[in-house]
């Protein structure tokens, strides 16, 4: 595990329960603390590649914004080097969804939003990219949900959600 998380303390979110139409709301709770992370990745995304490399992460993730938010900081260990990047989600009470925003430490810059919901113990999120100056769909799905472990996958669509390559899987330990 690396030391390269934040031993600064959290400040306690002491809110007022969220509103009747803001359901949902606490469905990234489980995400919060410092999590092992085992991912497996196509080297090549839609281009028919079927090599997946594998590689080790540890994730730290935080409420934020009284609970209606939360960050994680991740140490992704590639092959070719360990890199640090986060992801931003925001819960709208209005709308009953989340949007999530990843940025990469390598080319700082948030990307696109995804947005949706979990429904079932399963969430579903959608957006808009471009891929090698193309645009494509992009979809994650957070599944296998429990006190000590977690599932992120990622996965792209060339046709607008007709077809689906999933191109990243994370598996979430939780330490501590």
């Amino acid at each position: 595990m690396h030391a390269l998380f934040s031993k600064t303390p959290v400040v306690e979110d002491r809110v007022a329960p969220a509103p009747a139409g803001a359901r949902g709301r606490d469905d990234f709770d489980f995400l919060h603390g410092i999590w092992r992370v085992r991912h497996r990745r196509l080297r090549t995304r839609l281009a028919g590649d079927k090599r997946w490399e594998e590689f080790g992460g540890a994730c730290e993730c935080r409420p934020l914004i009284g609970g209606i938010g939360n960050v994680d900081d991740n140490v992704i260990e590639l092959p070719a080097g360990t890199y640090r990047a986060a992801t931003f989600r925001l819960f709208d009470p209005e709308a009953g969804e989340w949007s999530i925003r990843w940025a990469d430490g390598r080319a700082p810059r948030l990307d696109p939003p995804l947005h949706g919901r979990f429904e079932d113990g399963v969430g579903t999120f959608h957006g808009d990219d471009v891929l090698d100056g193309r645009p494509i769909r992009v979809r994650f799905i957070w599944s296998c949900i429990a006190a000590a472990a977690a599932q992120w996958e990622q996965a792209f669509s060339p046709d607008a959600g007709r077809s689906w390559e999933t191109n990243w899987v994370m598996n979430f330990s939780r330490l501590g």
